[in-house]
């Protein structure tokens, strides 16, 4: 006898039979199973935490950036690897999302930066309405579902003790390692290694990263934020703003670069992240507003007045100087527009927002399905793609849950289920 995914069944313990099982209630499942709902299929959720979708919740406490609104190309360049993501996003773009947003009642605003938000700014009011939906059509969830075993069959520990179920076919979208207390722990990961899945290691991406600061400057400025600077490492390079904390840097230019940062330190022990605090000026226009200071100004008044620097922008200058400042209004310039810091490690998956690494997209098809398991589909982080944040995330995780049930759908018409 065999069960789900064509592996042996040992029977010992109950059969329950469903259609379709999602294992894994973020907004990648919840997403799959809506398109699924709809095309008539039975759906079951099981989520391993008291309720569903908590990442997304928390997300919401800033104002739930869903997507954004540059233009596709830019758009789909934030992905990593290049490619990732194109089919899902071409399938639900950013104005589908938005117009998927407004059917629930929730119509969304682009803000100033380009960034796309619920009018209500925040989540519990679509995740209310979404859930009504999937009510609506028939998706039963189940939460408290710890996912233990997938060999012989979808193995759960739950409150009324070991599940065992055989559906026609599963979707995992179990997420990456980030955040664990709202779910996302990482504990698939030799679940599937188990089948014989390629799974690249769990790596912490839009992390804050460690900086030696001195005392006085970790005393005075953590949680400080530096506004409009402009950092680089390797190449890359983002605008935007980041914030000093006492183990170092974090913030959205941070997590832009936090790929090749990661990168460098895994590389080489140590990224080297090169600071822009003026980048509205040139540097010789900066010389020549330093060249004009007073002769008896201090060189805190000259960067004050003459620089335009705030205070922490002009602690972090003497943190990354190391030694006495520049007297020559030239190199001083020049030190502004490039400070360098030495970065030194990233912060534990355990704090990151998201997560690098996991199941090797060549171990799909192109319908999500794991080439040497039919029946067996994945989507959302548990997949080797990152994104930055700025609403790139959760378009990744809705338009790639969607695909990932399109898929479902197309293969159990080919295989008759």
């Amino acid at each position: 006898m065999t069960g789900t995914h064509g592996l042996p069944l040992s029977g010992r313990m109950p059969d329950y039979t469903t259609d379709i099982a999602i294992v894994g209630g973020g907004p990648a499942g919840l997403a799959a199973a809506e398109v699924l709902a709809q095309a008539g299929r039975a759906v079951t959720v099981y989520e391993r935490m008291p309720s569903v979708a908590r990442k997304l919740l928390i997300a919401g406490r800033g104002g739930l950036n869903l997507t954004h609104s540059e233009p596709r190309a830019d758009f789909l360049a934030r992905y990593h690897p290049a490619g990732a993501l194109d089919a899902a996003i071409a399938a639900f773009p950013p104005e589908a999302l938005r117009a998927w947003c407004a059917e629930l009642g929730e119509p969304t605003f682009v803000g100033s930066s380009g960034r796309v938000f619920p009018q209500s700014f925040k989540a519990s009011p679509l995740l209310r309405a979404w859930l009504a939906r999937l009510d609506r059509l028939g998706v039963r969830i189940r939460t408290r579902h710890r996912l233990t075993g997938i060999a012989e069959a979808l193995q759960f520990e739950t409150p009324d003790g070991p599940l065992a179920i055989r559906p026609r076919a599963t979707l995992l979208a179990l997420g990456g390692a980030s955040w664990p207390r709202l779910g996302s722990d990482g504990r698939w990961v030799p679940l599937l290694e188990g089948l014989g899945v390629a799974v690249a290691p769990l790596r912490p991406a839009n992390a804050g990263f460690a900086v030696a600061w001195s005392d006085l400057f970790r005393e005075r400025f953590s949680g400080t934020p530096l506004k409009r600077v402009a950092l680089a490492c390797d190449g890359a390079a983002v605008r935007g703003e980041a914030v000093v904390t006492e183990a170092g840097l974090e913030g959205g230019a941070i997590y832009a670069l936090s790929r090749p940062l990661r990168e460098a330190i895994a590389a080489g022990g140590s990224a080297r992240l090169v600071v822009d605090l003026r980048p509205d000026l040139t540097q010789e226009a900066l010389a020549r507003r330093l060249s004009g200071a007073r002769p008896g100004d201090s060189a805190a008044t000259r960067l004050r007045k003459a620089a335009g620097l705030a205070p922490v922008a002009a602690g972090l200058l003497r943190e990354a100087a190391g030694a006495a400042l520049p007297a020559d209004p030239g190199a001083l310039a020049g030190l502004i527009k490039a400070a360098p810091l030495t970065l030194t490690a990233s912060a534990p998956i355990e704090r990151a927002i998201s997560t690098a690494g996991g199941v090797r997209l060549d171990a799909l098809d192109g319908r999500s399905m794991l080439r040497d398991h039919p029946g067996l589909f994945l989507a959302g982080e548990m997949l080797d793609w990152e994104a930055p944040t700025g609403g790139y995330l959760l378009q990744g995780a809705f338009a790639g849950g969607r695909a990932a049930a399109a898929g479902m759908c197309d293969w159990l018409r080919d295989t008759g289920g």
